[in-house]
């Protein structure tokens, strides 16, 4: 039975080598995963910051992968020892018990069994033993001590057999099992020891080669690197020397180090010759440049006053043909390629209008004389109209004949232009003289008129038809009192006013107007929003603005046409020419020809107009865009060539939730007083009507005729409560310097001016001035009483 084992080796089986195996790589997954996980990525990130953590990481890398080598091989080496060892213990026991197991299993005794697999289990290693009988009978004997498992355990499996009379029986089997975790332990804390010491002595002798390599290498790299960084050309510092003990014998760093200073020596010698070299060629070019500026000094100073005089030069042949215009003609819109082979007068548009003087100048260009200042008109390649004038010089050959002229030509269409836009100034300047005159002194009859008509109207109360004669001549008076305001309006003598006015019934009331000025040839198209917001401004001047538009765009119809007015809410963001806000916009829209695109964006420029002289002023556009930039609006214009134009009017929307009116409103009841009131007036007639209502109202009035007058009345220590002066007076003083002489002597004294034309006394950019109260002429009782309550009362400028 000792043999049995050798005999039959196939009958035995180890399964755990392989699961053995197995769970030795398992248990060193945990270990290694973690590490071998974690350390590359930040080996990886810290060698990213210079030559000497990368050698470390380097160092650190190689040393673990050759440690973990090293160490998984040893490992393996000591478990197959440990492994063989166990296998050898179980084949001795298979050997050694055998026989005496087959022996008690012979004689079935279960307890020696027992007794004997208790002395196999107290054997190192081994887990378990279990004897099995092999019989045909019913429940065989089955003696088992110890654990079996299936994990990590090395088995074998022995016949237990007997001899009978020389016959061999196999009546049984012996399994043993040896259990492979205390290798596993072993080897798990040989590993851990080995790991640790090996990484410590990896690490140390990395610290030991990157600190060697810093003091060696790395600090003299960064000392270099520092040095080439300042380096400058220019102010080449010392040469390069690294703070080091010296070596027996040069090493790579001093060879670097000479190296390097050899070649800033040779940088700083050639920047040096450079240098020389370039001062040499910038001498040697000044003195080229200043030749070559000699050289075209005269023709850069002819070519100079050609191209930027305001003249341009012209040739012709002895056939006095143009061989020459230079280019500066271009500028003036000209062509200056059309006019060659041309004559001047085959150019010019007066030839036959004033035949004598071209026939004077050909006979002067026959003669070869020179001329000056020859002026005629032509137009340029557009077609619009110029005035030149023109300067000539004979040129004759060394042999004396005649080669043509040469000269210049200058355009004097703006001085042209100038002088008209001068007397047509002057001609306002004295239409608004005028009118200021006659507005002056229509208003004072006006005046008298409308305050007589008045008290004519009370005393005809119960006289029907005498009181709508009255109420004809009071509403004639009327009218001649818008016709001197629109008077003064066009003279520009008139301060705004701006109020809040509903702007679709404004626009309705001026298209009555506008019919019979526009003729019946002109059709008017009127579209008004319905949600029109209330604007803040002056009604009269944006009538005014209207027809302006409107007789712009019935000029621009003479065959007739269609005229739009329209109004609409607007919000402007600030891009156009107005501040962000919101606004009422009020268009004007004809079917007319148009403006032309190259004159489109001086159509609101004072004195600019297309109509020739003595049809338009030029300044209708530019009062419509000074009304709007005056109230705080703007004007935008389109236009098309053949399909008309639109000119939109923006006003600020009013603040207040519903609009004025825009005609008068109802008379308020006269308001009575009993102050004393300084009258200072000049007109007869008008004093007379004004101590009449002052009167009538309750008021005790001190009269003058002028300001010398009133100012005696003062010195005397006639007491008043209020200066009611008119502004335009003989004498050499004014209403306002009265005032002010009056206040002078009697500070916080209450001033009421009255006028029918107020000049530039007491109105500067269209507005009243600061502190100032006006009753405008003329004025009815209500208006008088009205107004000098508010100044009594405080209510209104002192």
């Amino acid at each position: 039975m000792a043999n049995a084992g050798d005999e039959n080796p196939d009958r035995g089986r180890a399964v755990a080598p392989a699961a053995a195996k197995q769970d030795l790589s398992g248990i060193g997954t945990p270990f290694t995963s973690p590490l071998l996980a974690a350390l590359p990525s930040r080996i990886f990130n810290w060698s990213r910051s210079g030559v000497g953590p990368r050698l470390l990481a380097a160092v650190l890398l190689f040393s673990s992968v050759v440690t973990l080598t090293l160490t998984v091989l040893q490992l393996y080496l000591d478990y197959d020892r440990e492994v063989g060892m166990i296998e050898t213990r179980l084949e001795e026991v298979g050997r050694s018990t055998t026989a005496s197991l087959g022996e008690s299993l012979w004689n079935l005794d279960q307890n020696q069994l027992k007794l004997q697999l208790d002395g196999i289990l107290r054997l190192p290693g081994m887990r378990a033993a279990e004897v099995r009988e092999i019989a045909d009978r019913p429940d065989p004997i089955r003696v088992a001590v110890g654990a079996r498992s299936t994990r990590s355990v090395v088995a074998r499996d022995y016949p237990l057999t007997t001899n009978v009379q020389g016959t061999v029986h196999n009546i049984g089997v012996l399994h043993v099992e040896a259990t492979l975790n205390d290798v596993y332990r072993q080897l798990l804390n040989r590993a851990l020891v080995i790991l640790a010491s090996q990484a410590a002595k990896t690490f140390l002798v990395s610290l030991f080669i990157i600190y060697m390599f810093h003091v060696l290498v790395t600090r003299h790299l960064v000392a270099i690197a520092d040095f080439v960084s300042k380096y400058s050309v220019a102010r080449p510092p010392p040469p390069l020397q690294l703070e080091r003990r010296p070596p027996y014998d040069p090493d790579e760093l001093d060879k670097v180090t000479d190296a390097f200073n050899v070649m800033c020596a040779n940088l700083g010698r050639a920047y040096g010759e450079l240098r020389e070299a370039n001062a040499n060629l910038e001498r040697d070019l000044k003195i080229r440049r200043r030749a070559e500026e000699d050289a075209r000094a005269s023709e850069q100073r002819f070519r100079d006053y050609a191209e930027t005089a305001s003249d341009w030069f012209w040739e012709t042949g002895p056939d006095h043909v143009f061989t020459y215009i230079s280019d500066r003609a271009g500028a003036f819109g000209m062509d200056p390629e059309a006019l060659i082979g041309r004559r001047r007068p085959d150019a010019a548009l007066d030839q036959n209008a004033e035949a004598e003087k071209w026939r004077e100048h050909m006979a002067t260009l026959d003669r070869h004389e020179p001329f000056r200042k020859f002026e005629y008109r032509g137009r340029d390649a557009a077609g619009r109209l110029h005035y030149f004038s023109v300067n000539g010089q004979p040129v004759f050959a060394d042999d004396g004949r005649f080669m043509g002229y040469r000269g210049s030509s200058t355009d004097l269409t703006a001085q042209h232009e100038t002088e008209e836009r001068l007397r047509q100034s002057q001609k306002m300047d004295a239409m608004g003289q005028l009118t200021g005159g006659v507005a002056h002194d229509f208003n004072n009859v006006l005046t008298v008129i409308i305050g007589t008509i008045e008290i004519i109207q009370e005393g005809l109360a119960d006289k029907p038809e005498l009181a709508a004669i009255a109420q004809l001549i009071d509403d004639a008076a009327s009218r001649g009192a818008e016709i001197t305001s629109q008077l003064l309006t066009f003279a520009r003598r008139q301060p705004l006013e701006p109020r809040e006015i509903d702007v679709n019934a404004l626009v309705v009331e001026t298209a009555k107007l506008l019919r019979p000025i526009l003729g019946e040839h002109v059709e008017i198209v009127i579209r008004l929003a319905d949600d029109a917001w209330p604007a803040m401004a002056d009604p009269s001047q944006l009538s005014s603005a209207i027809v302006n538009l409107a007789v712009n765009a019935r000029d621009a119809m003479p065959d007739g046409g269609s005229l739009t007015l329209e109004t609409a809410n607007r919000e402007l963001d600030g891009s156009d020419d107005g501040d962000a806000g919101s606004y009422v916009m009020i268009a004007v829209a004809d079917t007319g020809h148009g403006i032309p695109a190259e004159i489109r964006d001086r159509v609101f420029e004072p004195f600019f107009t297309t109509k020739g002289v003595g049809r338009g002023t030029g300044l209708g556009l530019s009062m419509v865009y000074g009304f709007a930039k005056q109230t705080g609006g703007t004007v935008a214009i389109e236009s098309e060539e053949g399909h008309g134009t639109v000119i939109r009017l923006f006003l600020p929307r009013s603040a207040g939730g519903a609009a004025g009116r825009t005609g008068p409103g109802p008379t308020p009841t006269p308001a009575r007083g009993h102050e004393t009131i300084l009258v200072v007036e000049d007109d007869p007639l008008v004093q007379g009507y004004v101590i009449a209502q002052l009167g009538s109202l309750g008021y005790r009035t001190l009269t003058a005729s002028d300001g010398a007058a009133a100012l005696a009345l003062v010195d005397q220590g006639a007491g008043f409560d209020l200066l009611f002066t008119d502004i335009i007076m003989p004498g050499g003083m004014n209403g306002r310097e009265l005032a002010e002489a009056v206040r002078l002597r009697r500070p916080g004294v209450r001033v009421l001016y009255t006028s029918g034309y107020t000049d530039n006394t007491i109105v500067h950019e269209g507005h009243l001035d600061p502190g100032v109260a006006l009753l405008r002429k003329p004025y009815r009782k209500a208006e008088l009483s009205q107004k000098i309550r508010e100044v009594l009362a405080g209510e209104g400028p002192l």
